[in-house]
């Protein structure tokens, strides 16, 4: 029986049945649309003439051979695919199905357009990538481009996308589309967003006269339209040359021909106008996800010959919109990852915030805070309403100048944005209470640490210890999944309330004191330098801490002969899983167990719920320890590095306060200098305190849900222990309960939106709630492309110093090893990064500012360090040799090729 040729509006076409683009149609179609008639041909049709023709095992072996990461390989096994197509027959009952399809349509000139299965998804951009053939004439023309379309599912460059995606290659299956051709006066594409900006009010319009291949292959220059769709007007109009014209030929196929002598506009205003709200019509009815459309214009009548989504635009938080007009803030660069969130991960986030919400507002819960919010898998923190008030503006800008400096010069040119303007607000007196009692805690909290920062120092200590031991107990009750569900949501949204404003005055003492130092530093030559000098070797940091401990069980292995074999012999993944068997030598099997029972709850990507610990993998650990062993210079020993930073730290502390002593007031000035000084060193250490406590809280609550998963996997209901992290928290309520559903078809749908997540370039630093994405860091002086001018890069200065040597970019800190002086750059960094910054000779980050992980770290090791540079991991490359200088933000480039010396300076 032949395949079913299906009628262009089909109620039983499906994405199996006619690809992508032939379902849009289809939908396009059925809701009323202009589209041209036509016809389907199924995927059954194009399975039946690979059968017919042996073809299958022929495609997978020609894939099989060739290297697909190998153009030219690729494209010799494209070719000898597609000539096997060129050869096959057509069965004779599919010919005659098409035939009469064909007659039915009337015989005219049609288009005939391929549609693969995986083409045209909402994750996914095929375009251009299998064949179109236009003003096709007769029934053995209209054959052979049907052929030709199957075979076009194997171009080298639909191949290499496939690989790219991991779509599977040996599942892929080619629809036809033929439509009647449209013989049109004007046509393009249509964009309901603007690609550019992300503007969802503004569609973009693309014209060219006659047909729109010309447009499509990049063969003229069209006009090119913006339309703003809430005032309905059109706010920008370029006449494109259009010096050349393809139109179609009596007999079939198309002709090109020379454009008018004077190029005028391809469509009038209100056509214009008119399409662009065909457009908007269109998008609301994909549920308003933006799309991208092919028109026709002639005899006065639009037609829409496709549309897919915009896969370019970076998504917005479900339910906002333009107006009013909200601003959001990436959370994840001041983390310094910029990757996915697990969804459980997301909710333990959303948990926490709302559990801060809850200082103000008693009844906050996760679904109604309005302050967390996720777009693209990741978490962005709406700062609307700061930012649109008088003080909150202030403070918006001032706490952005010390974590985000490149966010601060976004958000600095946005005060004039009408729709942001400041607006008098009456707060409840009720609330007015609230804050009234919270900031009278925070301030005479601040006071206090200020007056007594050692006292302060441990109270929060001994405070932090009291809730993790807290936590132990009530997890250690929780038997069973549901329960420590519960556990988890209760503790998150409870304990924050108590530990955040105990803790927050300890920060803001060091902060403050930081800030007064700072402004007496400001009177005397290379004071700011001096005062950043000061901050090396913080004591009471536990990051800081973490690196002592581990360098501890390095030493503990190098005095062991044993343990140092073992260690030289064996790569970090056999020395993880002996550790795991408890197999490794006595004495780093033991100094492992120590720094994992204190630190195992760390890992890369650590605020991240779902992301592996080091206690369940320590081959990052094993890594760092194998990299301390390398260590001959004693300088670099990490506990030198700490006690010459103090020293350090003591001797600018010397020059600055001598320094100012000799400005008019100087012998105050000087005192209030080593005042603030002793605070700051005293208290900024616990700056990594609050997150250092949420993760062992992670670690606790997460080590019983993985007993809870193994259970699960045992009785084959997960597949894997670590499914639970790819459910939302009221999923595990759920499952937890014992409701029957499909769970791992579910963890499967969640896992694979995080693996495409995984695979967005770029995101965003700043985004508008109308679209508009803010992808740039700090301002800057070269081109933008990879060569670079003599006035380098420019990012905000963190650490001082000026240091020379060859770049390494790394992405994952547990797949690179530094050659000691080697510049890391990176896109941002966390705790699990920081052994790194032993060989590092400087820093340059794409995210960050002053208090950041890395530039804490950095001045803490006395690292020259750049940060908030955008796209700095792929506009400078491994290699390379470059110039940091971490006083000015400067970056230059000196040499495109790798040297052996490292020059640094101090300051």
């Amino acid at each position: 029986m032949p395949p079913t040729i299906l009628p262009l509006a089909s109620p039983h076409a499906t994405l199996a049945t006619v690809g992508g683009k032939g379902l849009n149609l289809v939908r396009l179609a059925r809701a009323g649309f202009p589209v041209p008639p036509g016809f389907l041909i199924p995927t059954d049709a194009y399975r039946a003439f690979v059968a017919a023709n042996a073809l299958q095992a022929f495609i997978l072996d020609a894939l099989a051979a060739s290297q697909l990461d190998d153009p030219d390989a690729l494209q010799a096994a494209s070719a000898a695919i597609r000539a096997r197509f060129a050869t096959g027959a057509v069965p004779t009952d599919l010919v005659e199905a098409l035939t009469a399809a064909y007659a039915d349509l009337g015989h005219p000139a049609v288009a005939v357009r391929s549609s693969a299965i995986a083409e045209d998804l909402p994750d996914m951009s095929f375009a251009g990538q299998q064949d179109t053939f236009l003003n096709v004439v007769g029934d053995e023309a209209l054959l052979e481009a049907v052929v030709k379309c199957w075979s076009s599912l194997w171009t080298a460059r639909a191949i290499a996308y496939r690989a790219r995606n991991d779509i599977p290659q040996d599942e892929m299956a080619q629809a036809v589309v033929v439509q009647e051709m449209v013989q049109s006066e004007a046509s393009g594409v249509l964009f309901t967003a603007n690609p550019l900006t992300g503007k969802r009010t503004e569609t973009v319009i693309d014209a060219t006269l006659g047909l729109g291949e010309a447009l499509v292959a990049g063969l003229v220059e069209p006009d090119h339209y913006v339309v703003d769709t809430t005032a309905g007007r059109i706010i920008s109009k370029e006449v494109g040359a259009k010096a050349l014209v393809i139109l179609s030929n009596d007999g079939g196929g198309v002709s090109q021909m020379a454009g008018p002598e004077e190029s005028h506009q391809a469509l009038p205003d209100a056509v214009i106008l008119q399409l662009a709200q065909l457009g908007q019509a269109v998008a609301a009815h994909y549920d308003g996800e933006p799309q991208d459309i092919e028109w026709a214009w002639t005899d006065g009548e639009l037609h829409l010959l496709q549309s897919r989504p915009i896969t370019s635009l970076f998504p917005l938080p479900p339910g906002l919109g333009p107006e009013p007009l909200q601003i959001m803030f990436a959370f994840s660069s001041v983390q310094g990852i910029m990757e996915p969130i697990t969804p459980l991960g997301q909710d333990v986030l959303l948990l926490f915030f709302s559990a801060l919400a809850r200082i103000f507002q008693p009844h906050t819960a996760p679904e109604n805070q309005g302050v967390a919010l996720i777009a693209a898998e990741r978490i962005w923190l709406n700062f609307t309403g700061l930012f649109r008030h008088k003080m909150g503006r202030k403070i918006a800008l001032g706490f952005m100048d010390f974590i985000e400096p490149s966010v601060r010069q976004i958000m600095g040119s946005l005060v004039d944005d009408p729709r942001l303007a400041i607006v008098p607000r009456r707060i409840r007196f009720i609330t007015w209470l609230r804050l009234l009692r919270f900031m009278a805690g925070i301030v005479a909290g601040t006071l206090y640490s200020i007056a007594r920062p050692d006292a302060a120092r441990r109270s929060t200590q001994r405070d932090l210890q009291q809730l993790v031991a807290q936590a132990e107990g009530l997890f250690a009750e929780a038997t069973d999944l549901s329960q420590q569900v519960q556990t988890l949501h209760d503790y998150l949204l409870t304990t924050p309330v108590d530990f955040f404003p105990a803790i927050l005055p300890r920060i803001a003492a060091g902060m403050s004191m930081l800030n007064a130092l700072m402004h007496l530093a400001r009177t005397v030559p290379e004071g700011e330098q001096l005062a950043l000098e000061i901050t090396r070797g913080l004591p009471h940091n536990v990051t800081t801490e973490m690196d002592l401990a581990l360098w501890d069980a390095a030493q503990a292995i190098r005095s062991d002969a044993e343990a140092w074999a073992a260690f030289q012999q064996q790569d970090a993944e056999s020395l993880a899983s002996a550790y795991l068997a408890e197999t490794l030598p006595p004495v780093a099997q033991d100094a492992l167990a120590d720094f994992l029972a204190r630190y195992g709850m760390r890992g890369f990507g650590e605020i991240d719920f779902g992301r592996p610990r080091w206690c369940e993998n320590p081959t990052p650990v094993m890594q760092s320890l194998q990299s301390y062993l390398r260590i001959e210079d004693p300088q670099k020993a990490p506990d030198v590095v700490f006690r010459q930073g103090a020293l350090a730290a003591d001797q600018a502390l010397d020059r600055l306060a001598e320094g100012v002593r000799h400005t008019p007031r100087g012998r105050i000035k000087a005192r209030l200098a080593r005042f603030a000084a002793r605070r700051v060193r005293a208290l900024s250490g616990l700056r990594e305190a609050p997150k250092f406590f949420i993760i062992r809280i992670m670690g606790i609550s997460r080590a019983a849900l993985l007993e809870s998963g193994e259970k699960l996997t045992r009785s084959g209901i997960l597949q894997d222990p670590t499914d639970l992290f790819y459910l939302h928290l009221d999923e595990l309520q759920a499952l937890g309960a014992g409701e029957q559903r499909d769970w791992q078809a579910l963890v499967a749908a969640h896992r694979a939106r995080y693996r495409q997540e995984m695979r967005r370039q770029q995101v965003p630093r700043l985004l508008l709630s109308d679209g508009v994405a803010y992808y740039e860091g700090m301002n800057v002086e070269d081109s933008g492309d990879a060569n670079i001018n003599d006035a380098g890069i420019v990012g905000s200065p963190v650490s001082p110093g000026v240091v020379e040597g060859v770049v390494h970019v790394v992405f994952d800190p547990h797949d690179a090893q530094l050659t000691p002086g080697e510049i890391l750059i990176c896109p941002g960094t966390d705790p699990s990064w920081t052994p790194l910054f032993l060989a590092a000779g400087g820093l340059v980050m794409e995210v960050g500012g002053m208090m950041t992980h890395g530039s804490v770290v950095a001045r803490e090791y006395g690292i020259p360090a750049v940060v908030g540079v955008h796209q700095a991991t792929t506009r400078l490359q491994t290699g390379q040799r470059i110039r940091v200088n971490g006083s000015t933000g400067e970056i230059t480039l000196l040499e495109s090729h790798p040297a052996n010396e490292v020059y640094q300076t101090p300051i």
